[in-house]
């Protein structure tokens, strides 16, 4: 008996597999199979082989479960009845309760079926036919991502697609509906006689894109029907026509390419809309309107690297009218850079395009080229170090002055700790600017010009002292820090024959107050002796926890003309500045900026940053407050609030809002927007409201809502 189960065994293995001699290799094949069941007969009249109780096949690729299995070995079939199911190579799992295959598994007949795919969703079907173990027709099919309801299994899902046919091809990855309904809680809502989405294996296939649906006071209706072009693995793009019932059609679109060596992405859109004029009002012509935005980044060796970012617009604000950006001007840029042990150089150009009613393209910048040498030597053996800067600029206008520098800086920088804990810093420093200037303004009489050539040389030596006191109390670490840095350097440096085109924008806040030169740029340079002292503070505790906190104010032996009247440097004791940071966990971040004035202490400036509560519920507050002396017209105050929120209100749903308001008594609300977001296993749904009082032309205060759904698992 035990001889005659072997033979039975080893017989049923051979038909089911069609091994040879060879399985008795050590090594498995594809071909291989393992085979399990309770109990097992062989009709060898008959050539039945059947197979009953937790019955299991599998090969290489397949695995079927069932409660009984036949097989006939002269019509090579295979019959699974009783629970079947049948795992398949790409994760989708075949549930049956009769099946009869043929092929090694990969054809036959299904009754009963339901398939539940990779991504989670499943069809069924009164049956199926299989076919080379990749294409399934199902008849009178049904395909949903949505779950069942637990408590009520016979309510039709969210969604369904019912169909007469369903074929889906794992060879070429997609799933074709034939006459088919979509059913929203059972209802039919929208038929198409043909309808086709890829399986859950594909990232990305061409097709549609879920579409957007809203409403704007400015753009009227508006539809985006978003189409993506699977072009190759490595680039794609994306057409998105914009539908308006006020303005017409604006098409917008993406190109994405990942090459050998980097990549590169070009967004662009174009409208004909009416033309109006600077009163937002119809000229009774057409014009045309776009935008172009850029970048990429591309290595060509280990050392070098190149790159480029581009945004250019076809008039101000067609940005902020069609809702693409609210940016006030544009910066491009295109580089190239290398880095090589201490060494870097940069390469650049840059153009701007100001989209502000004022700003003057003739006046407008090109800087072409910026070139950038630096490099920082290895410590020596007391440890100081060496550091070489150089730079040239070329810089143009179609109107008024051009400009071009040359500059070249050494330092010496040694730093020294005491036994006592004490920390010095000796820095040493001279720089050379020469300046060749063509049609600069006259500072006494701006009807007159000058050009040619000027230069100066700028030496300085500073030396920082700081020292940190360490103390454990419990689970914090506290540490308290004076620091104070003495700068010597001659007066003057800036004459008024050398112009300031990149230190125009200049704020006195905690972030320089204890730098030896405070102007972010080249063109202006911060001279006379002077004194820089402050006090850190700080706790940390082992959970990851701190707050740190810092006051600083500068001294000079006197008052510098370099720095503008109330920027809080012009006198010789500088303001007060100082910051707080808060962040005892995850669930708490505070940021405070603040500057005091030095003689009535009254506050200038504060700004501070409030994140607070986990991520289900989180809101963010900001605020800003300058006295009229600090704001770009010198005429008037500013005063603005900030607040975002975000809340998961359940598993599925989550809002967020947002606002922003100026405070000052000629302001008003900024902009508002709400949003509401529902999402599950097989949907996902989205509305916002926006509300903006920004008016520049013809872009005006206006409302719009969106809505956006996309059904997952169909692309």
């Amino acid at each position: 008996m035990p001889g005659k189960l072997f033979f039975v065994i080893l017989i049923t293995l051979v038909i089911l597999s069609r091994v040879d001699a060879a399985q008795a290799q050590s090594t498995p094949t594809e071909d291989d199979v393992l085979f399990n069941a309770d109990q097992l007969n062989y009709d060898q009249a008959l050539g039945i082989v059947r197979a009953s109780g937790n019955v299991e096949i599998s090969t290489a690729t397949r695995t079927l479960r069932a409660r009984s299995v036949s097989y006939n070995e002269k019509t090579d079939t295979v019959t699974a009845t009783g629970d079947v199911s049948i795992l398949e190579p790409t994760g989708e799992v075949i549930f049956a309760e009769h099946v009869e295959l043929t092929d090694g598994l990969r054809s036959g007949t299904i009754k009963s079926i339901r398939i539940l795919l990779a991504d989670r969703s499943r069809f069924a079907a009164a049956d199926a036919i299989r076919r080379n173990g990749t294409i399934t027709t199902l008849s009178h099919a049904v395909y949903s991502a949505c779950n069942l309801c637990p408590k009520n299994p016979d309510r039709p899902p969210l969604w369904q697609i019912k169909a007469v046919e369903v074929v889906h091809n794992q060879t070429q990855q997609r799933i074709d509906y034939k006459d088919a309904f979509l059913e929203i809680y059972g209802i039919p809502i929208a038929y198409t006689p043909f309808f086709s989405h890829p399986d859950p294996t594909v990232k990305a296939k061409t097709g549609f894109l879920a579409p957007t649906y809203g409403s704007s006071t400015d753009l009227g209706l508006r539809v985006e029907t978003p189409y993506y072009f699977r072009l190759s693995p490595s680039h794609d793009a994306t057409i998105t026509p914009i539908f308006t019932s006020k303005e017409g059609i604006v098409l917008g679109g993406q190109f994405r390419e990942q090459t050998d060596t980097g990549k590169y992405v070009v967004n662009a859109s174009i409208t004909h809309p009416d033309e109006r004029d600077g009163n937002n009002l119809k000229t009774g012509g057409k014009d045309i309107r776009g935008h172009i935005f850029t970048n990429g980044e591309f290595e060509l060796n280990p050392t070098w690297r190149w790159g480029f970012n581009g945004r250019r617009t076809t008039d101000d604000t067609y940005l902020r009218r069609y809702d693409v950006s609210s940016d006030d001007s544009l910066t491009s840029n295109l580089y190239l850079e290398g880095y090589r042990g201490q060494q870097y150089v940069g390469v650049n150009a840059f153009a701007f395009q100001g989209l502000r009613e004022d700003d003057d393209p003739g006046s407008t910048p090109l800087v072409m080229p910026q070139l950038e040498y630096s490099y920082v030597g290895l410590p020596g053996r007391r440890g100081d170090s060496v550091r070489i800067d150089a730079s040239a600029l070329s810089l143009y206008r179609s109107d008024g002055l051009d400009t071009r520098r040359l500059s070249l800086a050494t330092s010496w920088r040694l730093p020294h700790t005491t036994r006592g804990g004490s920390v010095y810093t000796l820095t040493a420093k001279v720089r050379g600017d020469g300046y060749h200037v063509t049609s600069m303004p006259d500072a006494a009489n701006t009807d007159l010009s000058d050009s040619g050539f000027r230069g100066r040389l700028l030496p300085m030596a500073a030396l920082d002292w700081r020292m940190p006191f360490v103390r454990n109390a419990g689970t914090v670490r506290q540490v308290l820090e004076p620091v104070i840095s003495a700068v010597v350097a001659p007066y003057g440096g800036n004459p008024t024959s050398i112009p300031n085109e990149d230190s125009q924008s200049f704020e006195f806040d905690d972030t320089n107050v204890l730098s030896p030169n405070r102007f972010p740029g080249l063109d202006r340079w911060e001279g006379g002796p002077r004194v820089n002292f402050g006090l850190k503070m700080a706790a940390y505790g082992l959970s990851g926890g701190y707050s740190t906190a810092m006051i600083g104010q500068s001294y000079r032996l006197k008052a510098d003309s370099t720095f503008a009247d109330r920027t809080g440097l012009e006198s010789k004791r500088s303001d007060y500045v100082g910051r707080v940071t808060v962040s005892p966990s995850e669930y708490l971040d505070y940021v405070q900026r603040i500057r005091i004035d030095r003689d009535d202490f009254t506050i200038r400036r504060n700004e501070f940053d409030l994140a607070v509560g986990p991520d289900w519920l989180r809101l963010d507050l900001g605020y800003l407050s300058l006295s009229k002396e600090l704001t770009a017209n010198d005429f008037a105050s500013r005063e603005e609030i900030r607040m975002a929120a975000k809340y998961k209100m359940s598993t599925n749903w989550s809002t967020d809002a947002h606002s922003r308001r100026d405070l000052t008594a000629e302001g008003g609300s900024i902009a508002h927007g709400l949003g509401v977001t529902y999402q599950d296993e097989c949907v996902v749904f989205s509305t916002r409201f926006e509300r903006t009082f920004t008016q520049d032309r013809d872009v005006q205060p206006a409302s719009s809502i969106t809505f956006r759904v996309r059904l997952k698992g169909l692309g």
